[in-house]
């Protein structure tokens, strides 16, 4: 297959300046990588914060191509790549850690020690390195899956969303077969959560918000209770649905001090709390220190999807046969990209997931 010269992307300029070029020059793959015809892109929550502040270590305004939740065909392959196949579906994950610090070396590459260090090898695909809102992308194949069965390029694009769930729950070191869960913030991650406690063999699953329709539809995912945090004391219900003891894993997504305070007051003695959420607007949260102390809490910080957890995802969501299409809300195409933009973060018309095809 032979790659075009040019191709459509979406480029950054500027701080909120993304313009759509019609002739942007189409990557070519050098060694282990390979090249991705773009079919769908999803819209991250981080995505909007690229658009307004850039990112450390960007590529430079004029040549910046974000976007890292993205699936499509192999479309060009790079030297030394054997694993895959002209025309093969596959979806992608957006770090690559450099393989030499120590953090890389124990599976946690999300957290490179040589962040944003091209030279060391280091990517982070659509934040420091060109992304998915294009025609074609450029990425490691390390970095690459193939789309199992009969998963769509759409539902593809939430695997690194559910990849993170998973990652934040094997972070706070899991839970066992029948233990309650509280899902705290039903945005992407959260209600994905949702899903993966289920299959995974939780209990009870609570699932605490403010949007009645996100509550509902994570009842329809897979969660027993949803608490509407505007109407009720989260604290004194989750106590109340434990017998007064409290929750055995929490997995906080929502990023408010307010949520994460309470993750503490509703989590079991010896029980387990991941934080998920980015706490941006509030990154100094007063915590119950006594709590976490005398109650032998164990609290993990979750950095995005480490430890192969998007391949692990995608496994368990294939084998279950997940219908997890619903959380995609919105479809636009890449000549809409500011329409999308808009909707997924003003949440237009109850937006959930907001995806781009090129």
């Amino acid at each position: 297959m032979s790659l075009p010269i040019t191709m459509k992307a979406a480029v950054l300029y500027g701080p909120n300046d993304m313009r759509l070029i019609d002739a942007y020059p189409v990557p070519e793959p050098g060694p282990g990588e390979v090249i991705i015809k773009v079919v769908a892109c999803a819209i991250c929550g981080t995505d909007p914060d690229i658009l307004a502040r850039g990112w450390p270590n960007h590529p430079p305004y004029g040549e910046f191509v974000f976007g890292h939740e993205y699936s499509g065909t192999i479309a060009a392959l790079g030297p030394g790549v054997t694993e895959f196949e002209i025309g093969e579906r596959v979806v992608v994950e957006p770090h690559k850690g450099c393989g030499m610090c120590e953090n890389c070396r124990d599976g946690l590459y999300t957290t490179c020690l040589n962040y944003g260090s091209l030279e060391k090898g280091h990517r982070h695909y659509g934040f420091t390195t060109n992304g998915g809102y294009a025609e074609y992308a450029r990425i490691h194949n390390i970095c690459v899956y193939k789309i199992p069965g009969e998963m769509s390029f759409e539902d593809a694009t939430l695997i690194t969303t559910a990849g993170t769930s998973l990652y934040a729950i094997r972070r706070a070191g899991g839970f066992e077969g029948g233990e309650t869960v509280v899902v705290a913030g039903p945005g992407p991650i959260g209600l994905m959560g949702v899903v993966l406690a289920r299959l995974m063999g939780a209990g009870t699953i609570i699932l605490i918000g403010t949007r009645p329709e996100r509550l509902e539809l994570g009842l329809k995912l897979g969660a027993d209770v949803a608490i509407d945090l505007t109407q009720e004391n989260v604290v004194e219900r989750v106590l109340a649905l434990t017998s007064g003891h409290g929750a055995d894993m929490v997995l906080e997504c929502a990023g408010t001090a307010q949520s994460a305070a309470d993750a503490v007051e509703f989590t079991k003695k010896s029980g387990r709390i991941a934080f998920v959420g980015v706490h941006s607007k509030s990154p100094i949260v007063p915590l119950n220190a006594r709590k976490i102390t005398l109650g032998n809490l164990t609290i993990a910080g979750v950095r995005a999807e480490g430890q192969r957890s998007v391949a692990r995802a995608l496994t368990v969501l294939s084998q279950n046969k997940v219908d997890i299409t619903s959380l995609i809300t919105h479809t636009f195409a890449l000549g809409d990209i500011h329409r999308a933009f808009e909707t997924a973060e003003k949440r237009l018309e109850n937006a959930i997931k907001v995806v781009v095809k090129p």
